[in-house]
């Protein structure tokens, strides 16, 4: 399962507003947690659609 940018829309409000001077794509973020819990791959396994495992 991924979510789409409609999912995100859905449960932006809910989620911690971003804070510091680190940026990420929250949509990215989640999806890569969705993709460890269904695969049960270890964090720096994680294919590079979603980028480099150490800045996810």
């Amino acid at each position: 399962m991924e979510l789409t940018e409609a999912h995100l829309q859905r449960i932006q409000d809910s989620l911690p507003v971003e804070r510091g001077n680190v940026s990420m794509e929250v949509l990215n973020f989640l999806n890569a947690v969705l993709y460890v819990m269904e695969n049960g791959c270890k964090w720096r396994r994680l294919p590079e659609r979603f980028g480099k495992w150490r800045t996810i």
